[in-house]
Order: C-alpha cells, then sequence, then structure tokens
C-alpha cells in the first residue's frame, strides 16, 4: 500500500472515534483530574494530621519541672525584683560568723589569731552599757581584745559612741585600728602588738583602703601610715567616703551621699584633686521607690556600691533599707526594704562576702546576708547585740 492511501485511510478512521465537543470534554476531563488531585491531596493531610496527632497523644508527657522550695542555698537565676522586702520568717543556714556569739575562749595576748573574721563589741540593749572587744579568729575561737584599753570615741559637743566601728577590721583580717581622741590605735591581731600614732583632733571614723588606713573626724579625712603613724589630708568627706574595693586604684576614692545625694568620684593626678560628680539616679527602680537620705558607710565592690539608708516605698517613706548603685552610672538598681520599727539607723552596711553577697546588721540583735541579683535573704546570727567590724571589702 502506497504512503499517501495510509495516510487517508488513517485519517477516516480518527475522524470517526472524535467527540462532538472537543473543547468541552478537554475541560470536563481536566476538572476530574483536578477533583482527584484534591481529594488525593485532602486524605494525605487528614492522614498526616491523624497519624501526628495520635503520635503526640500517645508520647509521654515531658516532665514537670523540679518543684522550688525555699532553701537559704543560693540561687542560680537572677531575681527580677529589683525591689525587695526582709522575709518575715528567716532562714538560718549557718555560718562560720555565727560564733560571734560564744563565750571567751582565750585572750589575744595568749593565743593571736592567723586571721580575724570579725571584731564585736557587745553592748547590753537595756543599759546601752558595752563589753569588751572580741575577736573571732579562722579557727572558731573567740578571744577577748586584751592588749589594749579603748575609750569612746566623742565629738565637740560631748556626744560618744562605742570604739568599735564597722570599718574597724582590715580587709585581710590582720589588723584592727581604733579611733581615739587625739590618736589612732593599731593592732596587730597576729602578734597582739600594738601602735599608737598621735593625731589631734576628736576622731571617730576609721576605715581601710587596702593597705591603707583612713581616720576622720567631723570634717576631715587622713591617711595615716599604719607603721610610721605619718598623717595627710585627703580632699573626702569622713561621712560619705565609701570603703574602697581592696583591689582598687589607690589614688580614687569614692563619695555616695550628700544633698542632693549624688556619686562623686575623687581623683589625684600629680597632686591636683579632680572631682566628677553625678546625681544618684532613681528612674530603673519601679516608681515611687528611693533612698531619701543615706546613713553609715558605704561599701564598693568593683562597680557596685551599698549603703543603707532612710527609703521611701511607694507612698510609704521613712522605712530602713540598703540600696546597691552602680557607682559609675550612678544609677540605683535594687533596693532592700527592711521595713518600721527598728533601732534607729538599724541596718548599716558591714560590707561584701567573697560571693558578693552584702552583709548588713539587722537591729536588734543580728546580721543578714542579701544577694542582690537574686533576692534572696537569709540570717547569718540571731541575738547579737552590739557593734560588729568584718574582714570583708
Amino acid at each position: 500500500m502506497r504512503e499517501e492511501k495510509l495516510r487517508r485511510l488513517l485519517t477516516v478512521v480518527v475522524e470517526d472515534v472524535r467527540p462532538a465537543h472537543p473543547a468541552a470534554t478537554g475541560w470536563e476531563r481536566a476538572r476530574r483530574v483536578r477533583r482527584t488531585r484534591r481529594a488525593a491531596g485532602a486524605v494525605a493531610l487528614a492522614v498526616a494530621l491523624l497519624t501526628g496527632g495520635t503520635a503526640l497523644a500517645l508520647r509521654p508527657a515531658d516532665p514537670s519541672p523540679p518543684a522550688t522550695t525555699a532553701t537559704p542555698s543560693r540561687s542560680a537565676v537572677p531575681h527580677p525584683v529589683p525591689v525587695r522586702t526582709v522575709p518575715a520568717d528567716l532562714a538560718y543556714p549557718g555560718d562560720p560568723l555565727g560564733r560571734l556569739g560564744d563565750p571567751v575562749g582565750a585572750t589575744l595576748s595568749a593565743r593571736p589569731v592567723h586571721k580575724a573574721l570579725a571584731l564585736y563589741q557587745p553592748v547590753d540593749p537595756e543599759t546601752a552599757v558595752e563589753g569588751r572587744i572580741r575577736v573571732l579568729g579562722d579557727d572558731g575561737l573567740v578571744r577577748d581584745l586584751d592588749v589594749v584599753t579603748l575609750a569612746r570615741t566623742r565629738d565637740a559637743e560631748g556626744n560618744e559612741a562605742v570604739p568599735l566601728k564597722n570599718g574597724s577590721l582590715s580587709p585581710d583580717g590582720r589588723t584592727a585600728a581604733f579611733a581615739q581622741t587625739d590618736e589612732v590605735i593599731v593592732v596587730d591581731l597576729t602578734t597582739a602588738a600594738v601602735r599608737r600614732h598621735p593625731l589631734k583632733g576628736y576622731l571617730e571614723h576609721v576605715l581601710w583602703s587596702g593597705d591603707r588606713l583612713l581616720v576622720g573626724d567631723d570634717d576631715t579625712t587622713y591617711e595615716v601610715d599604719r607603721v610610721t603613724g605619718t598623717a595627710r589630708k585627703l580632699p573626702a568627706s569622713p561621712w560619705d567616703v565609701i570603703t574602697p574595693d581592696p583591689a582598687a586604684r589607690p589614688d580614687a576614692l569614692l563619695e555616695v551621699g550628700g544633698t542632693p545625694l549624688s556619686v562623686t568620684r575623687i581623683r589625684s593626678v600629680s597632686g591636683v584633686t579632680h572631682r566628677d560628680s553625678r546625681p544618684v539616679d532613681f528612674r530603673a527602680l519601679p516608681r515611687g521607690n528611693q533612698v531619701d537620705e543615706f546613713y553609715g558607710r558605704g561599701w564598693q565592690r568593683g562597680d557596685l556600691v551599698v549603703r543603707a539608708g532612710w527609703i521611701t516605698i511607694g507612698s510609704s517613706s521613712g522605712m530602713e533599707g540598703v540600696a546597691l548603685l552602680n557607682a559609675g552610672t550612678g544609677v540605683a538598681t535594687h533596693l532592700l526594704n527592711v521595713g518600721f520599727g527598728r533601732w534607729k539607723s538599724c541596718c548599716e552596711v558591714l560590707g561584701w562576702d567573697r560571693d558578693g553577697a552584702v552583709l548588713l546588721r539587722y537591729d536588734p540583735g543580728g546580721l543578714l546576708r542579701w544577694r542582690p541579683e537574686t533576692g534572696e535573704v537569709t540570717g547569718v546570727v540571731r541575738n547579737l547585740y552590739g557593734e560588729v567590724s568584718l574582714a570583708v571589702g
């Protein structure tokens, strides 16, 4: 058969089976295909959801987070609340300083210390009569400071106070200093040796800046060489100068206080004093929370400073509390509300411990430890009436 005849024959056969409406037939076929694909997709999705849901339902539940209980151990998670209140029921987890209230077991002259953890001068809460100063060694033994007899400090108006100040003990716990009228007494606690350095004035303040000894009367701060007794004046308020970090630069001091409240850096360069002041900024705290007036000694640790004061919480003022500030910016970041109804100036700060917690008085009768970064507050010792100085900085 020739090729041309074969082509015509095939054409005729195809024309016999061609649909009458080819476009409609094509669209109908396409719709059926789309419907089939959509149905298949829906079925596949349903199967997937059913399978996933069943697997989720059958999967063992995640273990619940462990229940948290109030314990005296240090929390690893910073507490977000910048203003805390001392708990009504304090935990006392035990502390080497808890032995401060133990009976005296020896004299310093007979058994000098390797290192003192604290000095303590008991004061009778009923009569306000003070006892002799005690030395708590790192061996846990309480000693009587028998190598010197100390008089009360007094100012020009005749107001008196016990001789032990919260800055008396050096950060290394090896030396103690006591301001007296017209002299400063330095005791080497490791040998029981005593040095007396004449210095005119009604001396009341004493604190350590590393190895430097700072002594003050009502309006003047002196730096005293603890070996020779040579003294020079420093351009710092004896009331507001902060106990420096032992690792701080020896040519720099810090003041926190005044009216209005401010943070002042003091540096001496080539004999010239430079003062850089900025106001204390409370805007990082909830509205209505602030310090109205500082009291007691402030303590520095790195860029942080803590100092006690009378505070306002919301609409209530006149409460006792402690503020944590950034020394570089002047911003107050945390407040500890100690509350009403305590002895006046009850809650002065005693320093920082090595773990970055703040130690403070809790009159009547105790010491507290406050960790600003977690908000945790725990008791250190109960029923400790009198003045305390700790080997902290």
